[in-house]
């Protein structure tokens, strides 16, 4: 979720300055701090578009010591996607440290960390040259989805 669909600068720039400075370091930590964050542009319509295509889930990792993370995640992914069964996000919300224990063709994330780099599938590397944006990711793989039917 975390600059992948979520502006995480835009938490940031929401906490206090006691709270900016107390978690400089670990703003992940933070609590309540999920629960301020918006959509990075073109998220919400590239998840929508997206999983008309493939079976999409949400997969992030929560912080270990930020309890509040974890409903956070959980409140963002309902207020922006709807929280009514047959909406493009429900009950896909899946937290983990372990990315890689979940299996699927692609994977689209900003970073490498988390099991990443050893899931099964192929990374699409959100925020890269190659898929700077919403509009990049979403164009790649319509066209992967085309190609495989």
């Amino acid at each position: 979720m975390d600059n992948t669909l979520v502006d995480f600068k835009h938490g940031i720039s929401l906490l206090s300055e006691e709270d900016a400075d107390t978690y400089r370091d670990a703003y992940d930590d933070a609590p309540g701090i999920f629960g301020t964050m918006i959509p990075l542009d073109g998220a919400i319509e590239a998840f929508t578009t997206l999983s008309t295509v493939y079976d999409t889930y949400i997969l992030s990792t929560a912080p270990w010591n930020n309890p509040t993370a974890w409903s956070d995640k959980l409140e963002w992914v309902q207020k922006y996607f709807g929280k009514d069964e047959g909406t493009p996000a429900w009950k896909r919300l899946i937290l983990s440290h372990h990315k890689n224990l979940n299996h699927g063709d692609y994977i689209v994330d900003d970073r490498d960390k988390n099991g990443v780099k050893d899931f099964n599938g192929e990374h699409v590397h959100f925020g890269s040259d190659k898929f700077p944006d919403w509009p990049a990711v979403t164009s790649y793989l319509l066209d992967k989805a085309e190609t495989s039917a």
